[in-house]
This record gives structure tokens, sequence and C-alpha cells, in this order.
């Protein structure tokens, strides 16, 4: 191995270091990314509509953005806190009535499970110390709320950096490429835009009309806290597989302090939802966002996860669909789809003998054209 071999693996090694150490930075910096690149679909849409400039399109759309979270937070989260907690102290008195419903279901399950399922009774009372423990570690809880709260707005920062000049950002990442391959660089990062744009306009419609529609049947079977149920499976819809399967635990559970059949209703509307989600608007909605396997989701989603935890289980999709767009152009499109193998002796020399033959035909045909016209 020559010396400048040696170096240049060594630099890999460290740069490869150096980005994981970074990598919550980094993870973040993407966030900004899909925010900035969904926010600039409205701001593109208040220019061609209200002809405006882009520096007052930019500031109607931040902040349109900031007083809807804000008053979405303000409207609905305390409600909803108020109504989870109440879901938290009827899941496990649900769950209870679920090994006492009938003698054949007691007899089916084993009897260290119903044994677990009586166990969950003192869930209130956990949670109760868990929370009291919380309170005596304020300094420690303080440190992550203060976090969360400073990640927040170092997001919200750079998206607005990013909407205000997008421009010398995007050529500060094309210096990172060969010249002759940079304007297939710009190409690819167009399609990467029109991705996540598509991507974050369907995931947000998809959200609303699961949680419209969950909360309209939860009202009409009369099943506890429908508020915070259907708030949850809006939430949930922005995972894909695990989301829906989640979303349905808690209002079944309510349903069955009711009723065997009210929770088998809820099952069953719940699969009638995400059955038109998944066959009806996805297809509509996101025309043009990339298609993913669902196998391939559902290992993205685990590989995030379990590297970067809670904030990569949410940015899996988009960074799965950016990755899928740079792995369809320069490894299928620019490399493989050109790849040409070299011919090998045997197939040169029977090219060569198949032109020889050809020679020799076409010489006999002319020797046969003259004679003739002899």
């Amino acid at each position: 191995m020559s010396l400048g071999t040696l170096v240049g693996f060594l630099a890999i090694i460290i740069a490869l270091y150096i980005l994981w150490q970074i990598k919550q930075v980094l993870l973040l910096a993407f966030a900004a990314v899909v925010f900035a690149t969904a926010i600039n679909q409205l701001v593109k849409l208040l220019q061609q509509k209200l002809k405006l400039s882009r520096k007052n399109a930019i500031a109607i759309s931040v902040s349109g953005v900031l007083a809807f979270t804000i008053g979405f937070i303000a409207l609905v989260i305390p409600p909803f806190i108020e109504q989870f907690q109440e879901l938290v102290t009827l899941v496990p008195t649900a769950l209870e009535q679920v090994s006492n419903w009938n003698e054949w279901l007691r007899n089916l399950l084993p009897d260290n499970l119903i044994e677990d399922v009586r166990g969950l009774q003192s869930l209130g009372q956990n949670l109760q110390s868990w929370l009291d423990k919380i309170v005596s570690n304020f300094l420690e809880l303080f440190s992550s709320t203060l976090s969360v709260l400073l990640n927040s707005l170092l997001v919200i920062v750079v998206t607005i950096m990013l909407l205000a000049k997008p421009t010398p950002y995007k050529q500060i990442f094309l210096l990172m490429f060969p010249a002759f391959y940079r304007s297939r660089v710009k190409t690819i990062l167009k399609k990467c835009e029109e991705n996540l744009a598509g991507w974050a306009i369907g995931i947000l419609f998809n959200m609303a009309v699961i949680a419209i529609l969950s909360g309209i049947g939860l009202l009409l079977l009369g099943v506890r806290l429908p508020l915070a149920n259907c708030l949850l499976a809006g939430i949930l819809t922005f995972i894909p597989n695990l989301g829906p399967v989640l979303s349905v635990v808690p209002p079944a559970a309510m349903a069955l302090l009711d009723a065997p059949w009210k929770a088998v209703a809820v099952v069953i509307l719940y699969i009638v939802i995400q059955q038109v989600e998944s066959n009806i608007l996805t297809p509509i909605v996101m025309e043009k966002q990339v298609s993913l396997l669902p196998a391939v989701t559902l290992l993205s989603q685990v590989a995030f996860a379990v590297f970067f935890g809670i904030l990569g289980l949410f940015l899996a999709l988009p960074i799965t669909v950016v990755a899928q767009v740079w792995l369809k152009e320069i490894l299928v499109r620019d490399i493989l789809d050109r790849w040409q193998a070299k011919p090998n002796s045997h197939s040169s020399n029977f090219r060569k003998l198949s032109e020889g033959n050809k020679r020799r035909s076409d010489r006999q045909e002319a020797n046969l054209d003259r004679s003739g016209v002899k």
C-alpha cells in the first residue's frame, strides 16, 4: 500500500468519525432542510398568486406557520394532556376487563399472562411515582427541556436562513463534487426537493384526514376520549406501518370498558380508515413522492431509531426518500446503466470471424452481380 493510499484511507476514517460525533447536529440540519423545503412551496404559491416579493412571501409564510403552531399548542395540547392522563388511568382497567371477559378467555390465556394483566392495575400508581421522581430531579428535567428548546430554536433559525438565501448553501454543497459533474448534481438536488415537497404535503394531508375520520368515527361509536385518540391517530400516521397498529390500542381499550362489540367496531373502523389512506389518499396525494417499499420503510425506521434515537425515527422517511433519489440517479443511472463489460478473447475472435465471413459474402455477391451484368 502506497503512502498516498494510506493517507487517503486514514482521512476517510477520521472524516467518518467526525461525522458520527456530530450526527445530532447533522440530523437537526436535515430537519431544517425538510422544513425549508416544505415552507418554500408555500412561498412559491404566495409569489405566484399574490405577486409578492420573495422576502415578503417568506415573512408571511414563516409567521403563519409559527402562529399556527403556537395556536395549535395553546388550544389543543392542554385538553389533550388532561384527556391523556385520564386515558392512562383507564387503560389498565380495560386490560383487566379483558382477563375477566369470559371464562373461555381465562382458560385460553396463560396464567402468568393473566397475572401480568392484573398487575397493570398499578400502572397509575407507577406513573405517579415516576412523575414524583421527575419533580424531585427538577434540574435534570430543566436541562432536558432547555436542550429541546434550544434544538428547536436552532432548527427554526437555520430554516429561515435556508429560505432567505438558499443559493450560497447550494453552491457550497456543489463544490464537494468535480466541476464536470456539478450540473448533474443540480438536477439531482432538484429531484430531491420535488420528492421532499411531495412527501411533506402528502403526509400532512394524510395526518389531518386520518385525525378527522378517526374523531368522527369515535364520536359516532361513543368511545371515551375521542380528542386524545383522534390526535394520537393523526400524529402516528407520520410513522407508517408501526403508527396505525399503535394508534388502535388505546381506543380499543376504552371501548372494552363499555362493551366488547364496541372494541371490535373500533378495530374495524381503524382498519377501514387505514385502507382508505393506503389505497386512495396516498396514491392521489403523493403522486410526486418516490414510492418506498413497505419493507424498506420499516427497516429504515428501525435502523435510524437504533442509531439516532427518537429524532432518527421521525426523520427516517425523509432521509430514505432523499437517499433513494441519490442511489437511483448516481448508482443506477450514472454507473450501473452505463457499465459495459470488456469483451473477452472468445467474443473478440467470434466478432472478427463474423466480420470476415460478412466481407467474403459481400465480395461473392458483388462478383455474381458483375457476372450477371456481363
